[in-house]
């Protein structure tokens, strides 16, 4: 595929009235990643260096995401929502810059792969002038049918024109298309809007492809991956099978996930091999967990890397900015923020460390604050190696705590603490003799009276 161009053309204009949102559709999520994008990674990955996006009029968000994701791309809009010919026309300019290869994709369907459309550009590569992924369903209802002649694609017929006969086939149209860039905008030139809603079929440059001698193929891909989404509800459907696809490719990569069906991945979630992921875990965008790494139960990271042998959790949240060394231990209800724990360093439970650097080999204790806020500004905590915080201390940054120091539990600390010094932050205990039994005298007394 790399000795041919490419030019690839999205369309992405739909309102997503039926998702009853203001928002594009393309824009909806699936594993912490808009549609589009899925459909762009896809794209670039096949070896398509060139992306035109049609969107609709006043969707300014979703061309700022094109750009953002691919700056490369380039936007069109439609300014009238008259099929899908129409649209594909609105990359006119662009298609007038030959290609070797023309896809025609939508922004609507997140899980087809780079290896379905390299399928589709092999078909072009072999000598077809226009290929249309099909796939196999045994529920084809609502589909429009690829009709197949001795290996040459002759129709795709739409179930409300289709035959009794036709009905009866299952290979079904997914409405993704490759065109040899030599015929591309001629066919899509001549495609009519004779029609009951006077609109322009790409599905027709079928028909006019065949009448002019044109080489027309179906090749298959899965009824999974080229599933739109047009609803909520299949939306969450199509989540769920994306969730699943990571699974098993965690799985198949050598992690072990005890309930694969509890844990939740992003689009870009890393798990190196030998990782184990406990249940009820959530990957959000942004995590890279290195072999050997344990992440235990109702663990929520998102945007963290996670060091080669270190344990996270139970009950643990690594922020964007969580970056632990080798062999470190988060555990549990500790949440970590833009903070760097060096190799083998401990927050074993009960803390908060926000906008700070922890040494190797430290240990910090149970309930221990970094307190990186002022209302105003963010400030670091900067722990050396080898310290030991004690449990129940409040570290009011800026501080620094140099190598070997040691806090004493329940210790407020605000000025920075020498090298393998000890810094005590708290008030002198007071004990007074007999003083807990006056007390609880007097406390019974008042209850008595006010109970008469």
């Amino acid at each position: 595929m790399t000795a041919r161009t490419c030019l690839s053309i999205v369309l992405a204009a739909g309102l997503g009235t039926r998702m009853k949102s203001d928002m594009p559709k393309v824009l909806h999520q699936i594993g912490g990643l808009p549609m589009v994008g899925h459909v762009l990674k896809a794209l670039e990955e096949a070896g398509s260096e060139r992306v035109s996006v049609i969107t609709g009029p006043d969707m300014p968000n979703l061309e700022s995401l094109v750009h953002e994701l691919m700056p490369t791309a380039h936007c069109h809009v439609q300014a009238e929502r008259l099929g899908t010919a129409h649209a594909t026309l609105a990359a006119k300019s662009d298609l007038q810059d030959a290609a070797d290869d023309v896809v025609v994709i939508f922004g609507d369907t997140p899980l087809v792969t780079s290896g379905t459309i390299s399928k589709v550009r092999g078909q072009l590569a072999e000598g077809a002038d226009l290929v249309v992924l099909g796939f196999e369903t045994p529920e084809p209802l609502g589909y429009g049918r690829l009709l197949i002649d001795d290996g040459r694609l002759v129709a795709i017929r739409e179930e409300r024109d289709a035959s009794e006969e036709e009905r009866k086939t299952t290979f079904c149209n997914s409405g993704i298309m490759g065109f040899s860039g030599a015929h591309a905008l001629a066919l899509m030139d001549s495609v009519g809007n004779k029609n009951a809603k006077n609109e322009f079929y790409l599905t027709d440059a079928v028909e006019i492809a065949n009448q002019r001698g044109l080489k027309v193929v179906a090749v298959a891909g899965s009824e999974v991956e080229t599933q739109g989404i047009n609803t909520r509800a299949q939306l969450a459907l199509c989540e769920e099978d994306f969730q699943n696809r990571m699974r098993l490719a965690a799985l198949e990569n050598g992690c072990t996930l005890l309930a694969p069906h509890t844990v939740f991945f992003s689009h870009d979630t890393i798990l190196e091999t030998g990782v184990t992921v406990e249940q009820n875990v959530v990957f959000a965008p942004g995590v890279k967990v290195a072999s050997g790494a344990t992440i235990r139960a109702f663990s929520h990271l998102e945007g963290a890397d996670v060091g080669s042998g270190s344990v996270v959790g139970p009950y643990a949240r690594l922020r964007p900015g969580a970056v632990l060394g080798a062999k470190t231990k988060v555990g549990n209800f500790v949440e970590v923020k833009n903070a760097t724990f060096g190799e083998g360093a401990k927050a074993n439970h009960l803390s908060y460390i926000g906008d700070a650097t922890i040494g190797s080999g430290s240990n910090i204790g149970a309930g221990t604050i970094t307190c990186n806020y002022d209302g105003y500004l963010k400030h670091r905590t900067e722990i050396g190696e080898g310290c030991f915080v004690g449990s129940n201390s409040t570290l009011v940054a800026p501080v620094q705590l140099n190598a070997g120091a040691f806090v004493s539990a329940g210790s407020v600390i605000t000025d920075d603490v020498p090298g393998d010094a000890m810094a005590f932050g708290r008030s002198r205990q007071i004990v007074k003799e007999g003083k807990a039994a006056q007390l609880r005298s007097r406390l019974q007394s008042e209850k008595d009276a006010k109970s008469r």
